[in-house]
């Protein structure tokens, strides 16, 4: 299948722009954490574009993709803006804030949000084939959609649980039962399993085998760069039963507690 790099790129034109604008907002609220609530928008927008700009050329594929990514951009979206409201700057941010300091007001407009969007427009380029494809359905297909929705219901119920746990636990703690019994992060567990699911998606409806790049990318963030690495370094810090749930925990794939050493 042939890609259309014309679409791509104005693609992550929209998305260079709508994290401006982003951008301009954090300016105001003094807080670049909003960026969290942006970023699943960022990958609906693309989908959102190149539904439209595909118009009658929109594949057998396209009605569940745009219903599976709204589904799970809104949802992650509305979870983070309720998570931070009314909370100052996330601590990830604010050691950023420090790092680049002074004038990071304007420096985190390419370091933080442009990265963004830029790093959105790769996740989102398995949509465009999915869109765009008229190939017939296939098993791969019902395969693809069923990692994604899988994944998708692994992060959602993560994430419930986490929200129920800090409700009641306001003054701190490590949760450690539910799927949070079995992964030290089963919500980016749920998150890079999604994106798998969509790539095979993609896969089925044409699309280059270089685009497993995608989903490969969004697991090496969340594994390696802003997900697990991040957040641990401050819950080791503020938590100090943490450490005692890393020695029993997987950090990512679910798995069966380890006996303490």
């Amino acid at each position: 299948m042939i890609i259309d790099w014309t679409m791509t790129f104005t693609a992550l034109g929209l998305l260079i722009g709508m994290a401006t604008l982003t951008w301009v907002i954090s300016v105001i609220k003094k807080d670049v954490s909003i960026v969290d609530s942006f970023w699943s928008l960022f990958i609906f927008a693309a989908l959102i574009f190149w539904w439209c700009a595909a118009d009658t050329a929109r594949g057998p594929r396209a009605l569940p993709a745009l219903i599976l990514v709204g589904v799970w951009a809104i949802r992650l979206s509305i979870y983070l803006t309720i998570r931070n409201w009314g909370h100052p700057e996330d601590r990830r941010y604010q050691k950023i804030r420090e790092q680049y300091e002074p004038m990071f007001w304007l420096k985190s407009l390419g370091i933080i949000f442009i990265f963004q969007a830029t790093l959105a427009s790769i996740i989102a380029l398995p949509i465009l084939p999915v869109i765009l494809s008229d190939e017939p359905l296939n098993p791969l297909d019902f395969i693809g959609l069923s990692i994604f929705v899988v994944g998708l219901l692994f992060e959602t119920v993560a994430d419930n649980q986490m929200m129920t746990f800090k409700a009641r636990h306001p003054g701190g703690g490590v949760l450690n039962q539910g799927l949070w019994r079995y992964s030290r992060h089963p919500n980016y567990f749920g998150e890079a399993l999604l994106w798998w699911g969509f790539w095979v998606l993609a896969f089925s409806a044409g699309a280059p085998l270089w685009m497993i790049l995608s989903p490969a990318l969004m697991t090496w963030l969340l594994m390696k760069f802003s997900g697990v690495p991040m957040l641990e370094g401050d819950l080791k810090a503020r938590r100090p039963d943490y450490s005692s749930y890393i020695e029993t925990t997987s950090a990512f794939i679910p798995r069966r507690p380890r006996k303490k050493p």
